[in-house]
């Protein structure tokens, strides 16, 4: 069994949406970050940089009790542990990860600054949110481009594509219209209608 301890984000959801694309079994444990939760000594024995998501895997290598954080680390412990979405071609495998690591490196730190200069800041800082809201924008356009001319990211639906969907998903947080970016809008509403984005977006909870 695989305890996935989560929150309602982007990074929390990736990893509840592979979880349900595997089939594995899990139980989701929430950690409300807005309490500050991720800073409890249990939680940081688990992921000693205190954010989540994290999990612990009874049957972990050499079927021995194991605990992960980082949810692109997590993404491929889980591609290996279930031997689906990172394909198994090395070219295509690295085309994945290349696209996994753009994500984590540009999609979510990027958006997620832009989240926060127009959502959580105390005041409106107007270099800080034209700086993210532009720098957002161009990373759609990366996407866009590269949607235009394949179905997934990796050519195949992958754990490329369940990392940067939940970011996408806030588009209007954004304040992006999709309909700017018609290849990663047609994108985003094929990977909508997988049941099992649609059941790892619920975890922990609706919102």
């Amino acid at each position: 069994m695989i305890d996935l301890y989560t929150w309602g984000t982007p990074n929390g959801r990736k990893v509840s949406i592979m979880l349900e694309e595997c089939g594995l079994p899990y139980r989701a444990h929430a950690i409300n970050i807005g309490k500050d939760e991720q800073f409890t000594p249990d939680f940081l024995a688990i992921n000693p940089n205190g954010k989540i998501p994290a999990i612990t895997d009874d049957d972990g290598p050499g079927g021995k009790p194991f605990s992960l954080f980082e949810s692109g680390a997590i993404l491929v412990y889980l591609a290996g542990k279930s031997g689906r979405f990172l394909p198994e071609d090395l070219a295509r495998r690295y085309e994945a990860l290349q696209w996994l690591m753009f994500q984590m490196g540009g999609v979510g730190p990027m958006l997620g600054q832009a989240h926060h200069f127009l959502r959580a800041a105390k005041e409106p800082i107007p270099y800080a949110i034209e700086r993210y809201k532009k720098e957002t924008r161009r990373l759609y356009g990366v996407l866009d481009r590269h949607l235009s001319r394949h179905a997934y990211l990796a050519d195949e639906y992958s754990i490329a594509d369940m990392a940067t969907y939940p970011w996408i998903a806030r588009h209007e947080w954004h304040q992006v219209d999709l309909a700017d970016f018609p290849a990663v809008a047609a994108w985003f509403a094929d990977l909508s209608k997988r049941p099992a984005v649609v059941a790892g977006m619920k975890v922990p909870f609706l919102n």
